[in-house]
């Protein structure tokens, strides 16, 4: 059932103080990133099978935010995951990500994750000081983590993979986003596979095939048990995953979308 935690993407409301502390003066410019993939409004609402049973509903969603930080907007991401049915008498889940990002530089200032997993509890909270190149993990505490620049979070690492240029990459091409992940930056890696058409609720879509790549000390291999399709088109969202279990497997599917920034890459 680890596999279940994993895929099912997850809400809570943030308490606006964080954001609304005095950061310190800035020692690294904030970088700017061309962004065409999503807009504030857009909704991407997902279903989860363990084997043939629906066992799970996730909902990945970008709001507007009326908070700014040093003069620069943000645009708030949450991200829900329940199961549903059977499977929440046999593994509940309530699971809630939230990301505030830079809506120009895409990357985070604030990290929320709120977890229930079969009575497996984390709540994390963090505040990212991006242009000193620090995470505050403790907010009853001064304590700061040193990081690379533009590092990102569980969240926000996937919505800037959305702006990468993909349209020359190379048949196991690796792409590599610093991300900080339970106190600690884990360069997550992805392969790319190449192109091919799958077949949804939503209908036939042409996507781009992606495989995560493990980190074992300081080597890497890729996964066969975990495979991502996203929309072969500019908006580039998760059409579909998959992954292999020792009995069964588990996949993600989009089930409905709202306000995509972009015509969606569907086959007629």
């Amino acid at each position: 059932m680890k596999y279940l935690a994993i895929l099912t993407l997850t809400c809570v409301t943030i308490n606006s103080y964080a954001l609304t502390q005095p950061f310190e003066r800035t020692e690294t410019e904030l970088r700017s990133v061309k962004n065409q993939a999503f807009v504030a409004g857009e909704k991407l609402n997902y279903r989860l099978f363990y084997g043939p049973i629906e066992a799970a509903r996730a909902t990945l969603e970008v709001k507007a935010s009326s908070k700014s930080v040093k003069g620069r907007e943000i645009l708030h991401i949450i991200g829900t995951g329940k199961t549903k049915g059977i499977w929440d008498k046999v593994f509940r889940v309530r699971d809630t990500y939230e990301s505030y990002i830079d809506k120009e530089g895409i990357f985070p200032w604030i990290f929320i994750r709120r977890v229930e997993e079969g009575g497996f509890v984390i709540n994390q909270d963090y505040t990212f000081y991006q242009h000193n190149k620090e995470v505050k993990t403790d907010k009853n505490s001064n304590r700061k983590v040193k990081v690379p620049a533009n590092v990102q979070d569980m969240l926000s690492s996937f919505y800037f993979a959305r702006t990468l240029d993909f349209s020359n990459a190379k048949t196991d091409e690796d792409f590599e986003i610093e991300t900080f992940m339970d106190g600690n930056v884990f360069p997550l890696k992805i392969r790319y596979k190449g192109k091919e058409t799958v077949d949804t609720k939503i209908g036939k879509v042409r996507c781009l095939k992606f495989v995560p790549i493990l980190q074992e000390g300081r080597v890497f291999r890729e996964s066969h048990t975990l495979t991502v399709w996203l929309s072969d088109d500019a908006n580039k969202i998760p059409i579909l995953a998959s992954s292999k279990l020792a009995i069964g497997a588990v996949k993600l599917e989009l089930l409905e979308y709202e306000n995509l920034a972009n015509p969606l890459a569907t086959v007629d």
